[in-house]
């Protein structure tokens, strides 16, 4: 095997790979990560950013790897008799994309490389059980008794087993708690100086901060984040099929290479249509000032289309059938994507939200959701392909919000 043209060698007994070089060995070290489990596609989607973040520290240093997480069970994927675990990262992005960022493999590839399903050492990672000392906020990490009782137990060999994406075979050797504060990268020195295993798992991985939020690295980063082709395809035949939307007359050109990628904000034109993403389902109840009625929301979707002259309006929701049906009725001109059993089967709720969110990512005007992380993705995506500000960073109101605060434009950073 080898790796870059340099040879590999398995250590014996042992999980390691070394590269082999005319001057030196240098050893292969794996970072795994996992999120909290009721965290939706969308939030995964930003910590993976944090910790590619963490990994190009790590590297400054060391031969690291970034081992992506595999997808499924997730809270806002009820679609029923759909087999939704052991997903790979490559049935929704670009894996030549990300690893024209980082060095990533999906997670069977490690079980390959590795020797197995085996993960060295987990870090648990969790707040500090007495907050801030003094209301005063400071970077720190350190290892402590476990706060929560942990997702993890021994079995009769005193292997951790746990849930491991539903691989059920993987084991751990070795589970410790370590309460962080601060950026990523503040676990760099940890995992660099304290350990000397080879796989590392960071568990809870959304405890640590951007190190650069919406700087050049963040940027990088999310920009490699570049959909599967057969999902923008999908996309983009929805939309030239029942929108009237071409990249061509759309003026929103796309490169595959997104290191070549440059759109000037402002060159994009956009579908002569309204894209909306309308949050029902849990922002009903947990956000319920800032989100309007259905009632609310038809009006402003009605005064945006007759504003802005659009005869179409394409709109992404997580509504039941009972709102849709009501939706449906009061918007009759409202288009969906609405996947047949076997396209569902295929894609997965993954693909089929990415689709809806390509389709929102490329209408003239854009309205989201206030503070839900599927449309500030949207507001990522449009940003990359040009769109003006104005066109994108917008959200509805609840009926009865007094001050109704738009989102923050974060402007790209080549």
């Amino acid at each position: 095997r080898s790796i870059n043209g340099c040879p590999l060698l398995r250590v014996m007994g042992h999980h390691t790979w070394l590269y082999v070089t005319s001057h030196y060995v240098i050893i292969l070290r794996y970072l795994l990560y996992d999120v909290n489990p009721p965290e939706g596609f969308n939030l995964r989607r930003d910590v993976y950013i944090r910790m590619a973040s963490l990994l190009k520290t790590l590297r400054k240093e060391g031969d690291w790897v970034l081992v992506l997480p595999p997808w499924g069970r997730l809270y806002h994927w009820q679609s029923p008799d759909i087999h939704q675990v052991r997903i790979p990262w490559g049935e929704f992005f670009s894996i030549t994309s990300l690893q024209a960022n980082i060095p990533v493999i999906e997670y069977e590839e490690f079980i390959a490389e590795s020797g197995g399903p085996f993960i060295d050492q987990i870090l648990v990672l969790q707040s500090y059980a007495e907050g801030w000392t003094d209301g005063k906020w400071e970077e720190k990490v350190d290892e402590r008794p476990c706060i929560e009782k942990l997702l993890y137990s021994k079995d009769k060999q005193g292997y951790y087993r746990g849930w491991f994406w539903g691989y059920e075979e993987t084991r751990a050797l070795n589970v410790t708690c370590l309460s962080a504060q601060g950026h990523a990268s503040i676990l760099a020195p940890v995992l660099q100086n304290n350990l000397t295993t080879t796989s590392v798992m960071l568990d809870r991985a959304e405890t640590v901060l951007h190190d650069h939020y919406a700087g050049k690295d963040y940027w990088d980063t999310r920009r490699s984040m570049v959909f599967a082709k057969h999902l923008r395809i999908i996309g983009d035949e929805f939309r030239a099929k029942y929108l009237n939307s071409t990249d061509k007359q759309d003026q929103t050109p796309y490169n595959e290479d997104w290191t070549q990628m440059k759109n000037r904000l402002g060159s994009a034109k956009g579908g002569p249509y309204l894209g909306v993403h309308l949050r029902r389902k849990d922002f009903i109840w947990g956000h319920r000032e800032d989100v309007p009625s259905l009632k609310g929301a038809v009006k402003k979707i009605r005064s945006l289309m007759k504003k802005h002259k659009l005869q179409q309006v394409f709109v992404a929701t997580d509504a039941d059938g009972e709102e849709l049906a009501k939706l449906k009725r009061m918007l009759p001109e409202m288009v969906r994507y609405e996947p047949t059993w076997e396209d569902l089967e295929l894609l997965k709720d993954g693909g089929v939200a990415i689709i809806d969110q390509w389709i929102c990512a490329h209408a003239r005007y854009f309205i989201g959701t206030s503070v839900s992380t599927f449309s500030f993705r949207i507001h990522e995506e449009r940003e990359i392909l040009g769109f003006d500000p104005k066109t994108t960073y917008n959200r509805f109101c609840g009926d009865d919000e007094k001050e109704c605060e738009q989102p923050t434009h974060w402007k790209i950073v080549y």
